[in-house]
């Protein structure tokens, strides 16, 4: 990432449209055209010759504009809330209450999440708190910058204790090399309503869902993802954006990890309206997942163009990625990523650093290609980037022969049960499969209907998405 870029810190990644069109109108005020978001949930804007009190000045929210790298932004998994799977007792007003309790900008990277979704990374701070099953109760991994090993904290944090311990922490770490250390110190500094822990946290495997394009939340209401492939904002756009927002009383906006956005509680009579709003702006929401599961440096040309030239090695041979994820790092040894396979770029010798040498990569991956395992293991070394698609399609091979082998039940049942294959088409958005044998009666479509019969005018019955949204695809069945 560009370390020359500002930043506005957007807790949780959580705003409201009033708020970033209060960004919006700073970031004009600097003469920018478009902005970047980050992978902690936050805003990132190159500035030049202009002073950020002086921006910071425009702003009725009091927005502060960042420059020091030491402070970071609270990542959470509020936007997942009601859309994705959930804890049964977390719900998007909790994350509000436990984000407001934060009176200090942190100098450690926090998260706050629900290991039930895959969308924001659990692991990726040096404070993590995980949902448990215990309403209003959160394990606290920790993974501090001068630590070799992660840990967790002895007992499970208590909701609203989750900014006075975070706070503690902070103002102590720096001595501390144990967690057993750790927590007397703060046992003895703190009035907390801690609880122990009963059972060993253990975050079931998630594939990774598609997150763009306008889907159905509960029964008349409706979610929307958009992504851009470059990363780069219309300023324009987004303050458009939030005027329509600001118009249909939809509340907030949530930045993704994925440099990308979340729009949740759209009412069923804005639908139409926003769905105009978006075709006539000329934006596209059908974005292949091939290139959706990537996590790039901000504002990389390099690195961009790398992944356009896998992502298009991976269309030309027909790979599949589903539930994988990939990310491109410039930073070899770096331990916080949250890709399922990370493409890693060797820094060049100081001994050619003048001379024009081709850059060569490391391919790793987490084991049992789950970043919540946060064991890294190496498959390549030192490759140039015309082996990459060749690799990468040999681990995504890799990863679905794997699919299930550590789940006894499906071992002793694949044994047993011959498969036989047949064609169908998928929903890209919410995965709903059409197959002739059936039909579809909800839609009228009589059985034996063949998917090139259908009329073009067909949606989805669960997620209203057209029939161009729908792939063929090859379904296993058991005889």
């Amino acid at each position: 990432m560009n370390d020359n870029l500002h930043r506005i810190l957007i807790k949780g990644g959580i705003t409201s449209p009033g708020e970033l069109k209060d960004s919006i109108t700073i970031l004009e005020a600097a003469g920018l055209k478009e902005v970047y978001f980050g992978s902690r949930q936050d805003l990132l804007f190159p500035l030049q010759d202009i002073e950020e009190k002086q921006l910071e000045g425009i702003s009725k929210f009091n927005t502060d504009i960042i420059s020091d790298r030491s402070y970071q932004n609270i990542v959470c998994s509020y936007l997942s809330a009601d859309i994705l799977g959930m804890t049964h007792w977390l719900q998007g007003s909790t994350y509000l209450y436990v984000l407001e309790a934060f009176d200090y900008l942190p100098k450690l990277k926090i998260n706050i999440t629900d290991p039930k979704q895959r969308l924001v990374p659990n692991f990726s701070g040096n404070l993590n708190f995980i949902a448990s099953n215990h309403e209003d109760y959160w394990y606290l991994y920790l993974k501090f910058p001068h630590w070799k090993n992660g840990t967790y904290y002895p007992v499970l944090i208590y909701s609203w204790d989750i900014a006075t311990i975070s706070k503690a922490i902070e103002e102590v770490y720096d001595d501390i090399d144990n967690v057993d250390d750790l927590f007397f110190i703060l046992n003895k500094k703190l009035d907390t309503n801690n609880k122990a822990i009963e059972k060993e946290l253990k975050i079931p495997f998630k594939t990774f869902p598609y997150y763009e394009g306008m889907n159905k939340m509960g029964i008349d209401q409706y979610w929307l993802g958009l992504y851009w492939r470059n990363n780069k904002y219309d300023l324009n756009f987004l303050k458009d954006f939030c005027g329509f927002c600001l118009d249909n009383s939809i509340g907030t906006i949530c930045i993704t990890p994925w440099k990308s956005f979340i729009v949740k509680g759209i009412k069923s009579e804005s639908k139409p309206e926003l769905e105009r709003f978006i075709g006539q702006k000329g934006i596209n929401i059908r974005h292949s997942q091939l290139e959706m599961n990537w996590h790039v440096p901000v504002d990389d040309k390099e690195a961009l163009e790398l992944k356009k030239f896998l992502v298009r090695s991976f269309d030309q041979n027909d790979i599949s990625t589903y539930g994988l994820t990939f990310g491109i790092s410039n930073d070899p040894g770096k331990r916080s990523h949250f890709s399922s396979i990370i493409i890693e770029k060797n820094t060049q010798p100081s001994i050619v650093k003048d001379f024009d040498v081709r850059p060569t990569y490391n391919v790793l991956y987490f084991e049992k290609f789950d970043p919540n395992t946060q064991i890294y293991k190496a498959y390549a070394r030192d490759v140039d980037k015309i082996e990459l698609p060749g690799l990468l399609m040999e681990l995504s091979k890799e990863y679905f022969n794997q699919l299930g082998e550590d789940n006894e039940s499906v071992k002793k049942v694949k044994k047993q049960v011959k498969e036989t294959t047949k064609e169908v088409y998928q929903c890209k958005s919410c995965f709903t499969v059409y197959d002739k044998e059936y039909g579809d009666y909800k839609n009228n479509i009589e059985k034996g209907t063949s998917f090139d019969k259908i009329p073009e005018t067909y949606t989805c019955p669960v997620c209203d998405g057209p029939k161009s949204y729908y792939q063929k695809t090859m379904l296993h069945v058991a005889e």
